[in-house]
Parts: structure tokens; C-alpha cells; sequence
């Protein structure tokens, strides 16, 4: 599986089977989990057999179950950091998708349990990844028209109408999908957030996903 066919079959999945991380997948995440930290200068950990961030009255809300392992996306405190988050979360999320693994970003309904993970000084949580095998395998979501959330002229190149799709197949919590990519000058596109809780995690992973399916070699993106 590439990241790709990940994106198509990547559903969220909220109820975990009581199946243990073997040792060459953490292996695999953690080599992942290195590269991107050292991209991006997050602070990405990931968290195994640890069920009390899962075990309370907000992830049963939450409708979550089985959970045990889970990224925690950790990094500086500034303006950028939901952005990054989402970014290269996505990428983390994806990886896991081609391992095998069931993902479902988690923003509010978990508990923070000390000595879990690492946050050093100048640095916050900005919300944890669940990741395990899934009961099932989530279903696809449903997307908006993309009229909604794209602007471009009716002869946009067939590089950004790809791109678009692979947005629409973002993540965005409650399926908001509140952002909106803008083509100009040919190759030039801009990526806004719109307004909502965490519009800009989302924002991250649909800006990642917009590369993927577009091709970083066919645009540039300005501000």
C-alpha cells in the first residue's frame, strides 16, 4: 500500500482490538516518528500500553474503547504548531495506514496523564493520535462540493483538481472541512483556514494532503 491508496482506505476508527504494537512495527513508527521531528522540530512520541488517557468519561463520550497506544504531538508554543501538527501528523497517520494500522486524531476527549510522554520546557500537547488495530475499519466520511473549498479558474490544470480531491479526503474534525485553496498566476496556491475549533490541525492535514496528490513539483505555495 502507498500513501495514496492510505489516504482512500484510512477511515477513523475509534474502538481498538487488545492486540499489542509488535516490536517491528513500534520499530517502524518510532524510525518514522525520528525522520519527522527532525523535518519539522516537533517533538512527536509514541505512547504504548497505556490505557488511562482513553479511560475516562470524555473518551467514553468519545465513544473510544480498546485504546492503548497513541502519538502524542508535542512541540514549541507559537503560532505555527496546530499547523505542523496536522502536517506531518497526516504523514504519521498515513505511514501507520500502510503498516496496517487504524488511527483517529483526538483533540478533546482524552485525559493528559503525566510521565506518559515528554514535554519539555517551552513546548505543550497539542492533541494525541489513538493508533492500534481497529474493530473495524471506519467509514469514509462525506465530503463538500468542491466549489466550497476551492477557488480557481474553470481551466484549473488537471495537477490541482488532484490536489483538491486528496484535500477532500482529509481528516477535519467533525468533518468540517473548513479551508479553502486558491489557484493563481498558473501555479501558484494558497491555503487558508477557516473558522472553528482546530480549523488549523486541519488545515495542516489537508495542505498535506493537497501536495501528495497535486505533486510538490507542480506548484508553489504563498501566503
Amino acid at each position: 500500500m502507498d500513501m495514496i491508496q492510505a489516504t482512500h482506505e484510512r477511515h477513523s476508527v475509534r474502538a481498538y482490538e487488545d492486540k499489542p504494537l509488535p516490536s517491528g512495527v513500534k520499530s517502524a513508527l518510532e524510525k518514522k516518528i525520528k525522520e519527522l521531528n527532525e523535518r519539522s522540530g516537533l517533538h512527536i512520541q509514541l505512547v504504548t500500553d497505556e490505557p488511562k488517557a482513553f479511560d475516562s468519561f470524555m473518551a467514553h463520550y468519545g465513544k473510544f474503547s480498546g485504546v492503548k497506544n497513541y502519538f502524542a504531538m508535542v512541540g514549541r508554543t507559537d503560532k505555527d504548531l496546530q499547523e505542523k501538527c496536522g502536517y506531518y501528523g497526516e504523514e504519521l497517520v498515513l505511514y501507520a495506514q500502510t503498516l496496517g494500522l487504524n488511527t483517529c486524531w483526538v483533540a478533546l476527549t482524552y485525559k493528559k496523564i503525566t510521565g506518559a510522554y515528554d514535554v519539555e520546557e517551552g513546548e505543550r500537547l497539542a492533541l494525541v493520535i489513538a493508533v492500534g488495530y481497529g474493530k473495524t475499519q471506519g467509514t469514509a466520511h462525506v465530503n463538500r462540493p468542491r466549489s466550497e473549498v476551492s477557488e480557481a479558474p474553470l481551466n484549473a490544470p488537471s495537477w490541482y483538481l488532484q490536489g483538491i480531491e486528496g484535500a477532500l479526503l482529509a481528516p477535519t474534525a467533525l468533518n468540517q472541512q473548513k479551508f479553502k485553496f486558491t489557484l493563481s498566476d498558473g501555479n501558484k496556491v494558497k491555503a487558508e483556514a477557516g473558522r472553528g475549533f482546530y480549523a488549523k490541525i486541519d488545515l495542516g492535514i489537508a495542505r498535506y494532503q493537497f501536495e501528495l496528490f497535486a505533486g510538490k513539483e507542480n506548484f508553489e505555495w504563498i501566503k
